[in-house]
């Protein structure tokens, strides 16, 4: 699959905003403390990645009701669905000057009813854009960082209706963050998170 930027600016990629917030202190007191042990920015986004993959607790693997949205809030809470943890990702990608965009995959639901919409990132290395989940693994998933083959939580199957959506954007998608900023709990996200856009 060719991944499309929804924008040339590769500037764009970097920016901060009200849900990629990386100048708020506690996306830069992380940044600092995970670029500590770093030689440099490939050994920083590895950490980076593995620090929300395995530190930040999928909400519903925990069993959290709380919905964050905001990279500093999940980073704060230590709490978020796939979307969450992909903001709070690219918000200290981009603390480094690290290019990293947010994609989407159309996935099923865990429990067969419908579709939603699975957030990721991508991230730009020699001169090219790289996919990473940093969903968080359980039995069944095995997500890794890797910039040779992606090394996904899920691969869509377009046989059931799944799909990788190709665009790489350089802010989260509206209908996500709308869907997040309104929901009061995690269950009520679930059913209206969208699934297609």
């Amino acid at each position: 699959m060719e991944l499309i930027q929804d924008t040339a600016d590769l500037s764009a990629y970097l920016e901060a905003d009200e849900v990629i917030d990386h100048h708020h202190p506690v996306v830069r007191a992380t940044a600092a403390r995970l670029a500590e042990d770093v030689a440099d920015s490939y050994g920083y986004a590895r950490a980076a990645y593995e620090f929300v993959r395995d530190r930040v607790p999928h909400s519903a693997d925990a069993g959290d009701p709380r919905v964050t949205w905001r990279a500093s809030d999940v980073l704060a809470l230590r709490t978020g669905i796939c979307h969450a943890k992909a903001h709070a990702l690219a918000a200290l990608l981009r603390a480094e000057d690290i290019p990293t965009a947010l994609c989407y995959q159309r996935l099923t639901h865990d429990d067969g009813s419908g579709y939603v919409l699975h957030g990721l990132v991508a991230v730009r290395f020699r001169g090219a854009w790289h996919r990473q989940d940093p969903r968080g693994n359980k039995p069944g998933v095995d997500a890794r960082f890797s910039l040779d083959g992606e090394r996904l939580a899920w691969v869509p199957d377009p046989a059931s209706g799944e799909a990788d959506h190709p665009v790489l954007y350089a802010a989260p998608h509206p209908a996500v963050v709308g869907a997040m900023k309104a929901a009061p709990d995690r269950p009520h996200l679930w059913r209206t998170l969208p699934d297609a856009f």
